[in-house]
């Protein structure tokens, strides 16, 4: 049953990208259709500002790039009727003054090869041959595979930054710096942001990880993915010390599959010397696998990535 759940799940989200204009009642959307790029497939890239944006020529804004960028803002134009109410959240933050003035570039993704953009590379990679084989060989549905072409999330992060990052500093008033760049997805969109600040920390200074999907796939038999995620991110993550981490997780649903995963992963951070303010790792009882339980906890990762250092809150990881 959860694996006939996941699959229909990812079955979904893998449709294709929605082509109205957000509809937000906090700030305002600017779209870039078919962003063109010469490292993966053109797609469409909404920026959300904020309230008040451009009326002082001497503000700048941090960034917040954040994956499915079609899930993010309006309810109404998703696939599942579900939003991550990033517009209304961030906006009550920057108005009580709980994190610093910030914009969104919320990245489309890529429809039916979103798991092969999604998937860190480098884990994927270091797999047997024939381990990579079987894997490209599952399905999401009946007839339809899970990987429509080979693992290519390096190419996306590099379209992130050497192509996306580049025009968003240029044409809106932003910090450039890692201080003010961060990084923020859930489920396959968790694992990539990891995989970003781990392949980039001198251009994210932070990630925030929600429901990262451990498995990879949707089984847990016999699976090597989990332990080759943990290698990688023993060997690659920055050292602790500057870069914030932020995880969490439910256990409903396809979060069902989370809990154990996750504890190897934060058993791992704190072996690697993290510890709060930088790093927090959440539980959330009862929290299914939805936009929706990723809005009613949206705050609290973007008060640890965006808040002023005195007010950032974390702490060590929970446990269920």
């Amino acid at each position: 049953m959860l694996l006939r759940s996941a699959l229909w799940l990812a079955a979904a989200l893998f449709s294709g990208c929605v082509a109205a204009l957000p509809k937000v009642s906090a700030g305002s959307i600017e779209r870039l259709e078919q962003f063109p790029s010469a490292l993966v497939p053109p797609r469409t890239v909404d920026i959300w500002l904020p309230q008040g944006f451009g009326s002082n020529n001497k503000q700048k804004y941090a960034v917040l790039y954040m994956h499915d960028g079609q899930m993010l803002f309006d309810a109404s134009s998703s696939w599942n009727k579900q939003e991550w109410r990033v517009d209304e959240v961030a906006q009550q933050l920057i108005n009580a003054g709980k994190v610093q003035p910030f914009i969104v570039v919320a990245v489309h993704n890529a429809g039916l090869n979103r798991h092969a953009e999604y998937f860190p590379q480098a884990p994927f990679q270091a797999l047997p041959a024939d381990t990579q084989q079987a894997l490209y060989q599952l399905d999401r549905e009946p007839g339809q595979k899970l990987f429509q072409r080979q693992v290519y999330s390096d190419q996306y992060l590099k379209f992130l930054v050497t192509e996306l990052k580049p025009y968003i500093d240029h044409h809106y008033p932003v910090y450039r710096d890692s201080n003010h760049t961060f990084v923020m997805g859930s489920s396959m969109g968790g694992l990539i942001s990891a995989y970003a600040l781990a392949e980039y920390p001198q251009v994210f200074g932070g990630a925030a990880c929600l429901s990262s999907h451990w498995p990879g796939v949707f089984h847990s038999d016999n699976n090597p993915i989990p332990a080759a995620f943990l290698s990688y991110l023993k060997n690659k993550l920055p050292r602790p010390g500057k870069h914030k981490i932020y995880f969490d997780y439910g256990d409903q649903t396809l979060d069902a599959m989370y809990p154990p995963l996750q504890h190897q992963v934060d058993q791992l951070m704190q072996q690697l010397g993290y510890s709060a303010p930088l790093w927090q790792s959440q539980f959330f009882a009862g929290a299914e696998h939805s936009e929706q339980a990723w809005a009613k906890r949206l705050d609290i990762p973007l008060q640890f990535l965006l808040g002023q250092p005195a007010k950032t809150a974390g702490a060590q990881a929970d446990t269920p």
